[in-house]
């Protein structure tokens, strides 16, 4: 079947019906779904009332499986089907790993093909690719697939596999015309070039793709402002691949429904009427022959809205906004401080080069200490404005420039947010 991009929508809910029995069907030959479903009508799971009888998988239950015993629990294929494992995302917990087989890998492919078509992306582009390399996924697909179709690819990784100072070379030397990797470490090498004399907005750079964490407006604007740059959003994760992404037409990010069945529901699992917010569930219509993650609970909460239509092939997908990650906040004397929250406030300052935010024990109460770098050597204005907008008095101090940027380096994402209260 061509797997680049359905008719219709009316194709899609034809594939939806097809593959989620056949979804279910796969899941039940795994232990780990033998024990936890209840009987279930084949013929009707399609019908949304049967369908959400089937219980919401968690990383949680997942981490409940001995690591030596994840394949023969919850996989469906022999290891001698496996091509490759992925690492699950996230900085919490204890990492998961996945193992993928040569089928599972043509849709995953396709998908990331799909996000290089979105974003505008040809032959006569170079893509610096600056995600992690590693057992984690994401730098992999996306170079392999540019590489499927005519781009050109600087596999660098992360400041842990390539040094930042030494990318802001390879930028101004290879003369890439695609920046791709996650937003805060695209900002790390706009504040680490900021402080090197290197004018990022006068590079060849014209479009940034950022995933693997939530992107909102003010740090959107913040790197379009250090980079001189279009910045694309893309929304994936390890149990699946790109689920959707922004296109040229920034009007959102296309949800691909024909790879992953998506739900939205609200606290009680129900599902949210369309445009509101609410927990993403994800199940995978393809590449479920080796992991069968069923109505998966990916831990974001997102809206989806109908296709509008229009010209371009993903213009039948409907359009999923990223609220934020479900978990991230901080509780400091009673005072819910959200991370996305804190994160905005504090980039709206222009002062602001950077931070990072930790809570400790500080005798009977909590304090909240925020490590900054800033332009104009103040800290007087940002605790005016944490206890204007949060209620809670931070205690602050300034870095030296470049400092957080080079602990970045070590780090697969950036430790932002630091909970020190044991």
């Amino acid at each position: 079947m061509d797997l680049r991009w359905p008719r219709s929508q009316a194709a899609i809910e034809a594939m939806q019906k097809e593959r989620r029995r056949l979804a279910l069907e796969r899941a039940l030959r795994s232990p780990f779904w033998k024990k936890r479903m209840p009987k279930l009508d084949l013929e009707r799971v399609h019908e949304p009332e049967v369908w959400r009888r089937i219980p919401v998988l968690t990383k949680e239950a997942l981490r409940e499986i001995p690591a030596d015993r994840f394949h023969e629990e919850f996989c469906i294929a022999p290891r001698t089907h496996v091509v490759e494992y992925w690492r699950s995302g996230g900085t919490t917990g204890r990492p998961l790993f996945y193992p993928r087989s040569a089928e599972d890998m043509q849709t995953n492919i396709a998908a990331f093909e799909r996000a290089w078509a979105l974003v505008g992306a040809s032959a006569d582009d170079c893509a610096h690719v600056s995600f992690p390399l590693g057992v984690h996924p994401v730098a992999h697909l996306y170079a392999r697939a540019a590489i499927n179709l005519g781009i050109g690819t600087v596999w660098c990784g992360a400041g842990n596999n390539t040094a930042s100072e030494a990318q802001l070379e390879l930028i101004g030397e290879l003369k890439p015309t695609i920046w791709i990797g996650m937003a805060s470490y695209g900002l790390h090498l706009a504040n680490l070039a900021e402080t090197k004399g290197i004018d990022l907005s006068r590079s060849t750079v014209k479009k940034l793709v950022v995933a693997a964490e939530p992107l909102s407006p003010v740090k959107r604007e913040k790197l379009e402002r250090a980079w001189g740059a279009q910045v694309f959003d893309h929304f994936g994760m390890t149990e699946a691949a790109i689920v959707s992404g922004e296109s040229i037409d920034h009007s959102g990010l296309h949800a691909f429904t024909d790879f992953w069945h998506l739900e939205v529901l609200d606290d009680k699992g129900d599902p949210v009427r369309e445009g509101e917010v609410g927990s993403l569930v994800v199940t995978a219509l393809w590449s479920n022959t080796m992991t069968p993650f069923l109505r998966w609970s990916s831990g974001d909460l997102v809206s989806l809205t109908s296709s509008t239509g229009g010209p371009h092939p993903w213009s039948v997908f409907p359009i999923m906004r990223h609220a934020r990650r479900t978990v991230g906040f901080f509780k400091v004397r009673g005072v819910n401080i959200n991370h996305a929250e804190l994160e905005d406030a504090m980039f709206r300052d222009p002062a602001v080069v950077d931070f990072r935010a930790e809570v400790r024990n500080a005798g009977d109460n909590d304090l909240l200490h925020l490590h900054v770098e800033t332009r104009s050597g103040g800290s007087e204005s940002i605790v005016q404005m944490v206890r204007r907008v949060f209620q809670v008095t931070p205690e602050v101090s300034l870095l030296a420039r470049g400092t957080i940027a080079k602990e970045f380096e070590a780090n697969v994402k950036a430790p932002r947010f630091v909970d020190r209260r044991g």
